[in-house]
């Protein structure tokens, strides 16, 4: 899947129409709210409400740091859609990511320091001792999936500011664009993988769209196909409660995978990474039945 800039008048005849936007890119400081916010609701019953709540304070921590935004690249992002024919351009497996990740790094790792308990602080205060050829190193690890590679202790600080860094990227993109037809399950912006994905309602009310663990872009995939091999024949879904329940896995017999879907109709608040990690239980009943998840929470670095 690749994206393409759209002229003006394609964009006026788009905005007259009713189909609905194959892209979405985020609200980073929406986005952050109501993510900390659901992670702290979730926390309440939860037999894992401790380690809800320190992702809450990790990513009220990256709220923080939205107020010092980074450097603008637009002209330069705009030249990389051109020279990749739109096709995900801020790829983060070959984008030549600036030095501003690793300050988002230690500026994360400083505010959130006052929330570390003992432990956390030894692994913060190492990493604050890597040189930038390590921290690199892990970045790049990350990025290319080669997640043993890197210590558990530290990959979701690495990968929260990796994402903060991404998801302002991508709010620089020019926002006359949308995806195009192709290989859909990593992000058409970033090729990270997808966390979950997500039923909307309102406007978008019905249509599914899966949620990047990277730059937080959403891109629309039809609900009647496997998100990640794109066969239709053998789904089925999974929930602890109910029929009813806002969070269900959509399981695929034929690449035997799974990928949570949450459903707004059912539960508004409904929020990726916070929904996901709410219902861990959900995931132990999958892999009993020898599926393999198909997406990636970071927030799962931790207790891997």
């Amino acid at each position: 899947m690749s994206i393409k800039i759209l002229p003006e008048n394609e964009i006026k005849q788009k905005a007259s129409s009713f189909e609905h936007p194959p892209l979405l890119f985020a609200n980073p400081k929406n986005l952050y709210h109501r993510r900390a916010k659901r992670l702290r609701e979730l926390a309440k019953e939860n037999p894992f409400g401790d380690y809800l709540e320190f992702c809450a304070n990790l990513v009220e921590v990256q709220l923080d740091l939205l107020q010092t935004p980074i450097a603008d690249y637009s002209a330069e992002i705009t030249a990389c859609v051109a020279q990749s024919g739109g096709h995900k351009p801020l790829n983060a497996k070959n984008f030549k990511r600036s030095d501003e990740w690793r300050k988002l790094l230690f500026a994360l790792i400083e505010k959130f320091k006052p929330y570390a308990n003992d432990q956390v602080l030894i692994s913060l205060e190492t990493l604050e001792k890597c040189s930038a050829s390590e921290l690199n190193a892990y970045a790049d690890d990350l990025l290319h999936e080669r997640f043993e590679l890197v210590p558990t202790d530290k990959a979701v600080f690495i990968w929260a500011a990796l994402s903060l860094y991404w998801t302002q990227l991508a709010q620089q993109l020019p926002r006359q664009t949308q995806t195009e037809i192709g290989e859909r399950h990593t992000c058409p912006v970033c090729d990270a993988a997808p966390i979950v994905s997500v039923v909307h309602f309102g406007e978008t009310q019905g249509l599914r769209y899966l949620h990047c663990a990277l730059c937080e872009s959403e891109w629309n995939m039809v609900r009647a196909k496997c998100s990640n091999c794109e066969q239709s024949g053998k789904l089925d879904y999974w929930s602890l409660d109910s029929v009813e329940a806002a969070v269900k896995a959509e399981s695929c017999g034929d690449c035997e995978s799974y990928l949570k879907v949450l459903y707004q109709d059912k539960d508004p608040h409904v929020e990726p990474i916070a929904d996901d990690l709410a219902t861990l239980f959900l995931d132990a009943e999958m892999e009993q039945k020898g599926l393999a998840r198909s997406g990636l929470n970071p927030f799962l670095f931790s207790v891997a």
